[in-house]
């Protein structure tokens, strides 16, 4: 077996992806040179655990909370794939992890190969573009992402409006296989037969009056990318026909043509709207939905990850701000951690963008939020927990865990400390409440 170890190390050397070989006690025995710049910070990492080195946890990670590649990969005996959050000499960054368990002769699971790759999609720290976040909700919705990412197949982004949707396509688009075509994006709401399909489709010179010239349409400008159908649960019937033969024969015509032109994009459309109601109330043809539901994905909303506000107001700050560098303070993160934001992540912005114009200084407090904040929906104006009526003792812990959550900016840690439980207790109460 030290030979086979040998041999598969000088191996993984090798190779550009960041990689490290691991016994079954979550030992790393080797690293390569990828893994050792990327991630270990050019410093020997041979002999410590991949949980310090990767989480600085004290235990391995299903013990705190995470889903543990190693252990699943263990049980099956099979390559397990996961997303984490690893730190980096850069700071927290997403990373995709996958192990592949190596046997002996006998056909004994002895070592795992653990492959890396930053997801460059999205950021567990304050970005200025992107998608932004580290909570359960954000991470599950991510790994779907990731995984769909490669394939061709259809994706259906389902959420409330303002949950960031086009970001998600376009981190879709980007993580794909069609990254270097376009992204084109349509808004379905408000499309009339007429402008559909000269939109979609595209016109020949002559084919209506004003038509002076050949018009490319959008399915040809997506042309070996992507093409994202906003909001398609308001496109009228009459119009949901010509999509899905579009969808079905994979050809289409250009509004006064003859000829029948192929198309070749991968498809993602986005809603708000319950479809399966509305199929069910035939406001949306079954074929239809069956066809662009290949792969659905829940954007989460921002009360669904509100540990991710903090990092997000952040984030929005330094891409809304004319005046670089100023910060939050203490008190005004508290404020925007308290509040409920019916809006999403749009309203979220839209608060920010206007403190941001109401502050002179070099700090945004809480005077600059709610001087222009619409009705309050905290719990308590001044962030305190309070309960307006008698409830279960089920229902009331519940509020207050999603509060104090709140409170500690999604620092499960912190969290566990101040209410004396540990981090696994607190990480499955919270997923109870998600």
């Amino acid at each position: 077996m030290a030979q086979i170890l040998h041999e598969l190390t000088s191996f993984l050397d090798g190779l550009p992806e960041p990689r490290i070989v691991m016994d079954a006690d979550y030992r790393i025995v080797a690293a390569n040179a990828a893994y050792l710049r990327e991630f270990g910070g050019n410093r020997p990492v041979a002999g410590r655990t991949c949980y310090e080195v990767s989480h600085r946890f004290s235990v391995p990670c299903d013990q705190a909370g995470e889903s543990c590649p190693l252990k699943q990969s263990l049980k099956s005996g099979a390559p397990q794939r996961v997303l984490h959050l690893h730190h980096t000499p850069r700071g927290d960054e997403h990373v995709a992890v996958e192990t592949m368990p190596i046997r002996d002769e006998a056909g004994r699971v002895k070592y795992f190969v653990e492959t890396l790759r930053v997801v460059r999609q999205a950021s567990g720290r304050a970005a200025a573009q992107g998608l932004v976040g580290r909570s359960p909700a954000f991470l599950g919705m991510l790994e779907k992402v990731l995984r769909v990412a490669n394939s061709d197949a259809a994706v259906l982004l389902l959420g409330e409006t303002g949950t960031g949707k086009e970001l998600v396509a376009h981190a879709i688009h980007e993580a794909s296989a069609r990254e270097g075509g376009p992204f084109v994006a349509v808004d379905c709401a408000g499309m009339t037969e007429t402008l559909f399909e000269s939109e979609l489709f595209g016109y020949e010179r002559g084919a209506f009056t004003g038509a002076t010239h050949r018009k490319q349409g959008l399915v040809e400008a997506a042309g070996g990318g992507t093409l994202f159908l906003d909001e398609i649960g308001e496109l009228p019937l009459s119009l949901q026909v010509k999509l899905l033969r579009l969808l079905e024969t994979g050809t289409y015509r250009r509004v006064g043509g003859l000829d029948w032109l192929p198309a070749d994009f991968r498809l993602i459309t986005a809603t708000h709207r319950d479809l399966r109601e509305m199929v069910r109330a035939e406001r949306f043809r079954k074929d239809l939905y069956f066809r662009i539901n290949t792969f659905p994905i829940h954007t989460p909303s921002l009360n669904e990850r509100s540990g991710d506000i903090p990092l997000l107001a952040a984030s929005l700050l330094e891409r809304v701000d004319r005046k670089p560098g100023r910060k939050f303070t203490a008190a005004a993160l508290d404020w925007l951690a308290a509040r409920r934001y019916p809006g999403n992540i749009r309203e979220l912005r839209n608060l920010i963008e206007r403190a941001s114009l109401l502050a002179d200084g070099d700090a945004i407090d809480v005077p600059h939020l709610s001087e222009m904040a619409e009705d309050d929906t905290a719990e308590g104006a001044d962030g305190a927990f309070r309960v307006d009526r008698l409830m279960g003792l089920g229902e009331l812990e519940n509020r207050y865990l999603d509060w104090a959550h709140r409170r500690s900016g999604g620092d499960v840690s912190i969290l566990a400390d101040a209410l004396e439980v540990s981090r696994r207790t607190l990480y499955r109460k919270l997923r109870g409440i998600r």
